[in-house]
């Protein structure tokens, strides 16, 4: 199965705030539990504001156990 290529351009995106320095990990509250995330985000600006874009967020427990590799 190919990775769609959205998800292709966010990744890209996402190396190029790594490499620039660009990126923050931001605690945010989960919009349906309300318990705290913690979220990988591109940081950018618009203006004389901050932006902050969520890539994804930290697994809780033990990430090996809860995802299953390409076979």
């Amino acid at each position: 199965m190919a990775i769609p290529e959205p998800f292709k351009r966010n990744f890209e995106t996402l190396l190029r705030a790594a490499g620039q320095g660009d990126l923050a990990l931001l605690e945010c509250a989960d919009a349906v539990t309300g318990k705290p995330r913690y979220v990988i985000c591109a940081v950018g600006r618009e203006a004389d504001a901050y932006v902050m874009t969520p890539f994804g967020h930290l697994h809780d427990g033990n990430p090996f156990e809860a995802y299953v590799p390409p076979a």
